[in-house]
């Protein structure tokens, strides 16, 4: 039974070696990311993750990566077991650095195409089984305000707010009725991954607490932790 499910954003701006300058203005969001896993861990070691990646691809277990794409060598791995270094998507790195910050022992990366449909990212939930522990990856619009990175968008506000309180009320039917087209529109890359999240918290009863919600650089993150009631 999934007991536990914890939901974070991905930037890259998380890992202070990348953050750089922004390293002081990200440790509100970086302290709430790492107190969401270490909750996870106290349930489960063993993590599954949900992200987003153009064309899905499929993330070996055990995998190792680096930020190198980024700008900084920096490697991470998928489990306390060593593999040969491969080129791994955005949601995969990020979760490895997660995985070793909350002390987790592995982490599986699932990985759906942001433009999969709302009932397919469902019924991607129901493939994944019932595992204690859920780790869910995915940013909000990135058109708040006019330096946002996408251009500003006076509904990004709105979008962004209408999220905060589906995860705060562990409302999955509101994360299940979200629009894909307006969602891609205000590049909220979430959009999916939340959606798989709405398939995997359909039956039961489930209590919410969101850590951190805001729009610091022009992008809507979120942190959340919903635990099975």
């Amino acid at each position: 039974m999934i007991r536990r499910v914890a939901v974070l954003p991905q930037p890259p701006l998380l890992i202070p070696e990348l953050a750089a300058g922004a390293a002081d203005e990200c440790a509100e969001l970086r302290e709430a990311c790492l107190a969401a896993t270490r909750r996870l861990t106290s349930v489960s070691p063993e993590w599954i993750v949900v992200g987003a990646a153009l064309g899905a691809p499929e993330v070996p277990e055990h995998a190792s990566g680096s930020f190198r794409g980024f700008g900084v060598d920096l490697g991470v791995s998928l489990s306390r077991v060593t593999a040969p270094e491969t080129e791994l998507p955005l949601p995969a790195l990020v979760a490895g650095w997660l995985r070793e910050q909350g002390g987790a022992s592995s982490v599986r990366v699932r990985l759906v195409d942001p433009a999969t449909p709302s009932d397919q990212c469902e019924r991607f939930a129901q493939e994944l089984g019932e595992p204690a522990a859920v780790l869910v990856l995915g940013d909000g619009s990135s058109r708040h305000g006019p330096r946002s990175p996408g251009g500003e968008d006076e509904r990004a506000e709105g979008f962004d707010a209408g999220i905060r309180d589906a995860l705060a009320k562990a409302d999955s039917g509101a994360l299940s009725a979200l629009d894909p087209a307006l969602a891609a529109e205000l590049g909220a890359g979430g959009r999916a991954p939340w959606q798989v999240l709405a398939g995997l918290a359909a039956d039961g009863d489930w209590t919410a607490e969101v850590l951190y919600s805001a729009a610091p650089f022009g992008v809507g993150y979120h942190v959340a932790v919903w635990e099975h009631a």
